[in-house]
Order: C-alpha cells, then structure tokens, then sequence
C-alpha cells in the first residue's frame, strides 16, 4: 500500500514539473501575441540580447564642427579629445561601442542592434547646453565647459543629474554659490539653464564641493539617464551632427549563430545519447535535468539586463555545460561504486550523491568566485564570458546537487532492485566471502584449542 503510494506521488511530481518543463521550452522558442492585448511575446531565445560578433549593430557616422566655447581652436584635436570623452561615456551604457575617427571631421561610433544603443545614437545627436547664472537671464558664469561628468541619481526621493565639475569649474562654482549665498548678502537663488529647461537653486552659504545634485521631472532613472548623455553631450569641444546611419551584420559572418545552434543542438543530443548508454534510466533522469537547465539558462540571459551575448560568452556556457555533465557523472559513477559493492539501490543512491557532493560543490564554488572576480576587474570581453559562466555554474550546481536528487527519489518506487535498468556492474561477493572465511577460520582455531585442551587433560589424569 505505501509503495503504490510513492509511485503515486512520484507520477504526480513527475507530470508537474513535465508540464512546466513543456511549457518553459514553448516560451523559449516560441513567438506570439499576447491575448487580449497589443504585446508580442518573442520568447526567451530570441529576446537575449546579442554582441556585435553575433548579432550585428548599428553604425552611425557624426560629422563635427568646433563649438563656440570650445576649449581648443584646432578641429584635429578637439575630435581626438572628444572621442576620449565618448569612450568613457558610451562605455558605461554600451561597453562593446567601437568609436573610430573617419576622416579629416568626421567619427563613426559602432554599436550592438539593440533598444539601448540605438537611443544612445539618438541622444548624442540632440546635445543640451549648459549655463549657470547669478540673475535670472544674465550672463553665463559657468557652461558645460567647466562640466567634467554628469551622472543619473536618485536623492531625497527624486529623480536628476549629479555636475561633477573640472578643477577649473569647482572654483567657478565655489566663486558663483558664495556671490549668490543669502548669508552673504546675495540673493540666494541660482539659476540653471539646461536646454530649454530652467531650474532655480537655493544657496544659503557657498558651496566648497566640486559636485552638485539637480533634480527636473525626471519620471525614472532612465530618463535621469537620457537628460545626463544629453548634456554631456553639450559639452563636447565639437558638435556632432549625424550625417549617415545603417546596420551591418554580424563581424563573425551572418550564419554565425546559427552555426552555434546547430553545433549546440547536435551536442546535447550526443551527450543525452551517451548518458543512456552508460547509465541507463539514470541517464534519462540527466537529459530530463539537461532540458530543465536550457529553459532556465535561456530566461536568465534574456531576464537579466546587463547580459550581452556574444562569443566569449558562448564560451563560458559551453564551460558551464561541462560543469553540468561533469557533476552528473561523480554522482552516477560514485552510486556504480556503492552498488558495485554490494548494497542495495536505494542505499547506493543515498550513498553516491553523499560521497560526491562536496566534490561538486566545491569545483562548482571555485568558478563562481573566480567568475565574480572577472565581472568586477575583467575586460568586456572577460565580463561577457564571466556573466554567463555565474548564471550556468549556479544553474549547475542546482540541477545536480538538488533538482537531479528529487528525480532519482521519485524514479527509485519504480524500480529499486532491477541494476540492469540502470546499467549497473555486477555486484562482486568479495566482503562477504572474506566474512565467511574468517569465521571459517575462527572455528577452526577454536577446535584445536579444544582439542589440545582433552588432550592437555587426559595427560594429567
């Protein structure tokens, strides 16, 4: 009665996570509109965002004049140093931007297809100016000139920009906050014009930082974003007017991704085919495991933002993979240990995935912590490989430490004695024929000291 209990329940949860699992792998290569509204679900697989090895981009040629303000009067030089300006810029935003000059007066900036580059194009070709007064409409005191960087932030429950001012341009403020200061007479308010928005500041005493927080109405962060590219766009030594615009396909060849499907694809098949060979039912359990890990691989590359696929990243789930197939094989080959020893199924199970964990855990724990650290000092192209590398890794030692454990549990009320069925070795009789050979023995040394004992007593008598 309990047995047909477990194969109930067993049945149960493997029809669940089955329907999940169906409808995970519909949702990731499946495209659709949505019921009962306007929006087209493209699935998980082709929502991940692509590099420019992969996917291709988008290429924008700027043509550029010297600004009025500008800090140098020579246009070969005022390029060259604004294309150091737009490298830590656009890197923050689009970390794999090529930024090249063409020309005598001209840069081309290259970028991935995506929604984020494509408007980062768009924002730099609609600069906004700069300027801070003493008096409402009076004389500029402080431009973007002065601005060394204009970043997106959040205080005091609102949305704006944070000035970050040059050497030069924190003594202006200083200069300008102590003349409009209301303890030193002044009148107290600051007016800033940014574009064709104008924004009062309150000063009460004269501002010593080389830095400043300004809030507009900003809904998110993302638009703090947009106004910050504007404006540092403005302050530019040059003002660039896009002249061309096209997209160019992918710089490994056009059929690149799909020749790594296609290699993927031919490759899991392999290795679902290999693990039924060697392991039998056990190597079902793994594929079904090895499809989980896909669906879930898939929605994090999408879900996660600052994913970027390109080949380098191909790299780190290709290794990913391999942690995946490694730590299925400890546990099957420690369990063929255990069995091959002479217990039981069951008990051979529990046995294999205890003796194996910590070596999974730890190989597993080593490459997280070696991912992170690539994330945070690496390259782009190190940061690429590393993000999908930590996304697997951790899909991996999940699938193996737990979601593969869960399934040989409800597998064993089906079969917990047939070893063929899971292609077991022959279990060997070594220990206990040792067993019996010394009790064999031991008998034998208690006869003759029996015997030696009558003998012993009937001299004496």
């Amino acid at each position: 009665m309990a047995r047909n209990k477990s194969k109930k329940n067993s049945i149960l949860n493997f029809v669940a996570v089955a329907i999940l699992t169906i409808v995970g792998l519909v949702l990731s290569f499946c495209s659709f509109d949505i019921p009962y509204s306007s929006q087209h679900f493209n699935g998980f697989a082709n929502s991940i965002s692509l590099g420019m090895d992969l996917g291709g981009g988008t290429a924008a040629v700027y043509d550029c004049t010297l600004t009025d303000d500008s800090e140098t009067r020579v246009l070969d030089r005022a390029i060259e140093e604004t294309i150091d300006r737009l490298e830590s810029v656009i890197g923050t935003r689009c970390p794999e931007a090529k930024i090249t000059r063409q020309g005598d007066s001209q840069i081309r900036i290259e970028v991935s297809s995506d929604e984020e580059s494509e408007n980062v194009l768009s924002l730099l070709g609609e600069p906004t100016s700069l300027r801070m007064t003493a008096e409402e409409n009076g004389e500029a005191r402080l431009t973007g000139a002065d601005i060394a960087n204009v970043v997106a932030s959040y205080q005091d429950g609102n949305y704006g920009v944070v000035l970050i001012f040059d050497d030069e341009g924190a003594e202006k403020f200083a200069e300008l906050t102590s003349e409009v200061a209301s303890d030193n007479g002044g009148s107290g308010t600051l007016y800033v014009y940014i574009g064709d928005q104008s924004l009062s500041l309150t000063v009460e005493s004269e501002i010593t930082e080389n830095s400043t927080f300004i809030s507009g109405s900003f809904e998110t962060l993302e638009d703090a974003e947009n106004y910050a590219l504007q404006i540092i766009s403005g302050t530019f030594n040059v003002s660039m007017e896009r002249v061309q615009q096209a997209n160019f396909s992918a710089t490994l060849g056009e059929n690149a991704l799909t020749y790594f499907l296609i290699g993927g694809a031919v490759a899991v098949v392999l290795i679902m085919v290999l693990m039924w060979l060697r392991y039998g039912d056990f190597g079902f359990l793994a594929s079904f495991s090895f499809v989980i890990y896909m669906v879930l691989m898939l929605f994090f590359l999408q879900a996660i933002p600052l994913v970027q696929l390109t080949l380098a990243g191909h790299a780190g789930i290709v290794l990913s993979v391999i942690m995946l197939v490694a730590g299925n094989v400890t546990i099957f080959e420690k369990i063929r240990e255990e069995y091959r020893s002479g217990k039981k199924i069951p008990l051979s199970v529990k046995s294999g995935f205890k003796r194996s964990f910590w070596a999974i855990f730890d190989s597993n724990i080593l490459l997280i912590i070696v991912s992170i650290v690539l994330l945070i000092f690496g390259t782009y192209a190190m940061q690429g490989f590393a993000t999908t590398l930590l996304i697997g890794t951790v899909l991996a030692l999940f699938m193996n430490l737990v979601a593969l454990r869960f399934f040989t549990k409800w597998y064993l009320p089906f079969n917990s004695v047939n070893g063929k069925k899971l292609h077991l070795p022959k279990q060997t009789k070594h220990f206990k024929e040792n067993a019996e050979i010394k009790n064999d023995e031991v008998k034998n040394d208690e006869v003759e000291v029996l015997t030696q004992t009558n003998i012993g007593g009937q001299a004496n008598d």
